[in-house]
């Protein structure tokens, strides 16, 4: 009996700015069905380039939103936190046309309060950035990290020289820092079924997960 295909998700974006059109274009690298709208028509014609749905909207209406195909979207990232009442409006609009999930950028605490009231789900780009920027400036040997919630993180981090040798086993991080390793980079290889005999070489980048202040701790004598 032949498989039934999984129908591809349909994602909208609204706004191309910076956000917005960095979203479009990642989705679109990886072969996503694309739907997006904007005022500036120079963005459309560059969003043409990676989708043949690309719509110039004057005014973000009910209607316009409809004709470009925005309520027939699995997901919509809405990227129009400049004009709060706009992206509040608009937020209605795709809330009430029953999209899954509407994504929206805020700038405010104020501004993502009220979206998560309207039931979207919120981000805050530059604040993000920032966080992630200084994370980075505070421990120089992480690579990536995951906020799981206040306390509990996932970070990627670079072993250093001196850790190059040791066993999983010998270095014991659940013990000495109750960290759990999920994942161990070594080139270009990703390796999730590893034993305790594993010795690390020089290069190799482990993903761990727990609290932050634990992971902070481990970094440090690195």
């Amino acid at each position: 009996m032949r498989k039934k295909q999984q129908k591809k998700l349909v994602y909208g974006i609204i706004g191309l700015g910076r956000f917005g059109f960095a979203v479009a274009e990642s989705l679109a690298a990886n072969d996503c069905e694309l739907v997006v709208v904007d005022r500036d028509e120079d963005k459309i014609n560059k969003a043409s380039g990676f989708t043949d749905n690309a719509y110039v909207i004057n005014s973000l209406t009910k209607e316009s939103l409809q004709q470009a195909g925005i309520h027939e979207c699995d997901i919509v990232i809405i990227g129009i936190a400049g004009e709060i009442d706009v992206c509040i409006l608009t937020t209605l609009y795709v809330k009430r046309f029953g999209v899954n999930r509407v994504i929206v950028k805020a700038t405010s605490e104020e501004h993502g309060d009220i979206l998560e009231m309207m039931g979207a789900e919120v981000v805050y780009p530059e604040r993000d950035m920032a966080v992630r920027l200084a994370n980075k400036l505070l421990a120089p040997n992480l690579l990536e990290y995951i906020e799981l919630s206040d306390d509990i993180n996932i970070m990627e981090i670079e072993l250093t020289d001196k850790m190059a040798g040791q066993s999983i086993l010998s270095l014991d991080v659940r013990k000495n820092y109750q960290l759990n390793i999920v994942a161990i980079k070594h080139d270009d290889n990703v390796i999730i079924d590893f034993k305790p005999s594993y010795q690390f070489s020089r290069g190799d980048t482990i993903t761990v997960i727990g609290r932050k202040e634990n992971i902070e701790r481990f970094e440090s004598v690195l």
